[in-house]
């Protein structure tokens, strides 16, 4: 693909000629995901869409093709809206009707005028998503998608928003017949005179530029109105819209959307008050109204022709890990990565090798089936020994980010467990679900600092932050609160706990660290650690830690007989040594440690040192 195409720069046109070919609205989801899923079926297709990730929002143009990597955060009821409407030559009376999918603004040029009264007039309902970008997404991840794309800030991909009056246009919208085709009310609409609008169309447009620059303060003034879930988050949010298997999307899914992007700023007038959707005037605008129709150049909407579930975000990787040799590359050079990594881990935790053979573990697992109320694969490790002054876990936090995709530092001070909204509410008065911290996508890495907990009291939300970590750790769910009842919601979390002593939380295992390094040496380690992660290694790393634990694990019949042989006899010896927890974590150790080496399934001598890990993790848990 050579550059910008015009399915690419005018997408409503493909739509509307596939239209036009038989006026069929009930195959137009089919064929137009079928149409544009052939031009981008070849991968590198993709890098030449620009996405809303990467490129400013100002330096878009409204009705072009873009893409967005993001989370679903919120499902709004389903809205109704124009899916066909006639237009009418003012001049010779010719009537066309024209499709109102994937669009939010009814086009007409200034000859003509829709007729809402026509019987070809059809109404249909879309869904609407509310979408951020992936919340915890390291600077790294976001830095190598934004260099693989062909689509750069010029005008090869993308032009800047015109400034002039939407009526210039001679193929949008006009004063007189710029319709909002989406509402929750009866589709009659009473049309303006096409001048009177033009001129009431001038006066708000220069009230809306004197107030765009307070709009847009208080909104984004607090971070939560744009709902997201961390509040170090500066991408965009987005109003997704949906055309087809409404069922097949849920809260907190990993999506990367193809669709049209809709940034008319008419699309305010709602908002504002000024206009109704479908033409009421002075209308009151309420919470829910605010949330749900925000200004486009704050939320813009995307209507959606192609949505990709992402099984991974990491960018080092093919999406498509089964159908590539990439997997097979790897784990020929599992070991060496491996040793590597233990080796930076070992110096960054004071040279303790133990330790950084089990940190290692940790960042591997992931929850890979579910038993009734058992969370199979989770591994939350507690790491106990951290000196406060040390600032190990901010050490340890720093190399995270460098090498995972997603991660978020959770300082467990008093103030963040008694202030911060960890699960999230459902808001009636503004019909939407308030995110909470650990509303987060799955395979995120959360870093728990227990060391600058301070003497003092949790107030009743502390006291329900930490019982949402607790289950977290547990259970791996999410308590949402619907104020009437609460939900569980599965999460797949990789929590990671850092503390003096044994932390106050669950863990799956904990690890004692041994070392006798300064403060000092322990920041001369690290530096050392970090001086050496130049772009090869650091790719090497990243590639390795993703691969890894994508991995199909298996225990073969015969090593399975043996074991369970094994635990009956160390039952027999000594009951209290070998628990039935005990053996679940041996188990669980022995599934990792054949991951680190990129094996898929589990060897006598992996399971032998396996057990000598956790022999030598318990030896030091022992109080002498």
């Amino acid at each position: 693909m050579p550059g910008i195409t015009d399915w690419q720069s005018n997408p409503l046109s493909t739509v509307q000629n596939l239209f036009a070919e038989d006026n069929d609205l009930n195959t137009m989801t089919n064929r137009v995901s079928k149409t544009f899923g052939q031009r981008l079926e070849n991968p590198d297709s993709l890098l030449w869409i620009p996405s809303l990730n990467d490129v400013p929002l100002h330096d878009l143009k409204t009705n072009m093709l873009v893409r967005f990597r993001c989370m679903i955060q919120d499902m709004f009821d389903p809205e109704f809206y124009i899916g066909a409407y006639e237009i009418i030559d003012k001049n010779s009376g010719q009537k066309e009707l024209k499709c109102g999918m994937y669009r939010d603004i009814a086009e007409c040029s200034t000859h003509q005028h829709i007729d809402m009264n026509a019987a070809t007039t059809v109404p249909m309902d879309r869904q609407t998503l509310y979408c951020v970008p992936l919340p915890g997404e390291n600077q790294w991840v976001k830095n190598i998608y934004a260099d693989q794309s062909k689509c750069k800030q010029s005008t090869t991909c993308h032009n800047s928003r015109p400034k002039r009056r939407l009526d210039e246009d001679q193929l949008t919208m006009s004063s007189g017949c710029g319709l909002d085709l989406s509402t929750k009310a009866s589709p009659a609409l009473p049309m303006e005179d096409e001048s009177a609008a033009g001129d009431a169309n001038d006066e708000k447009k220069a009230k809306k530029d004197e107030e765009k620059g307070d709009e847009v303060k208080g909104i984004t003034g607090h971070i939560q109105d744009l709902n997201f879930p961390l509040a170090d988050e500066n991408g965009p949010a987005c109003l997704v819209k949906i055309y087809d298997n409404f069922e097949g999307f849920k809260v907190n899914d990993v999506i990367e959307f193809v669709g049209i992007l809709s940034v008319d700023p008419a699309l305010s007038d709602t908002n504002s008050g000024e206009i109704s959707s479908f033409g009421g005037e002075d209308s009151m605008v309420t919470e829910e109204q605010r949330v749900h129709s925000p200004p486009p150049s704050l939320v813009p909407r995307l209507h959606v022709l192609i949505a990709n579930k992402l099984a991974h975000s990491n960018p080092l990787l093919p999406a498509n890990l089964a159908a590539t040799s990439v997997l097979e590359t790897m784990k020929a050079h599992s070991e060496v990565v491996r040793s590597n990594l233990c080796s930076m881990f070992a110096d960054v935790l004071g040279g303790d090798e133990l330790a950084g053979e089990y940190l290692l573990l940790h960042l591997l697992s992931n929850v890979y089936a579910r038993r009734e109320m058992l969370s199979l694969g989770k591994f939350a490790l507690n790491i106990s020994g951290c000196r406060a002054s040390s600032c190990l876990p901010i050490k340890i936090n720093t190399l995270l980010q460098t090498i995972v995709t997603k991660s978020h530092f959770l300082p467990m001070t008093l103030k963040n467990m008694n202030t911060l909204r960890f699960t999230p509410k459902k808001d009636y008065s503004e019909h939407r679900l308030k995110s909470g911290m650990l509303q987060l996508t799955e395979k995120t890495h959360v870093i728990i600092d227990e060391t600058v907990l301070e003497p003092g009291q949790l107030d009743q939300k502390g006291i329900e932050n930490l019982k949402a970590l607790g289950n977290a750790i547990t259970w791996q769910k999410l308590q949402y609160d619907f104020n009437f009842h609460t939900a569980d919601f599965p999460t797949n979390l990789v929590l990671l706990i850092l503390s003096e002593a044994k932390s106050m939380l669950p863990s799956d295992c904990h690890i004692k660290l041994e070392y006798s390094h300064t403060d000092e040496q322990l920041s001369v380690g690290f530096d050392n650690v970090m001086s050496k992660l130049n772009d090869s290694v650091l790719t090497k790393i990243r590639s390795y830690l993703g691969l890894m634990r994508e991995l199909d694990y298996n225990l073969p019949e015969p090593i399975q007989k043996e074991i369970e042989e094994e635990f009956v006899e160390l039952r027999k010896q000594n009951p209290e040594n070998m628990t039935v927890d005990d053996f679940h974590c041996l188990l669980l150790v022995a599934r990792l440690l054949s991951l680190s080496y990129g094996k898929t399934t589990l060897t006598k001598d992996l399971w032998h040192r396996a057990q000598v890990l956790e022999s030598a993790r318990k030896n030091r848990l022992i109080v002498r």
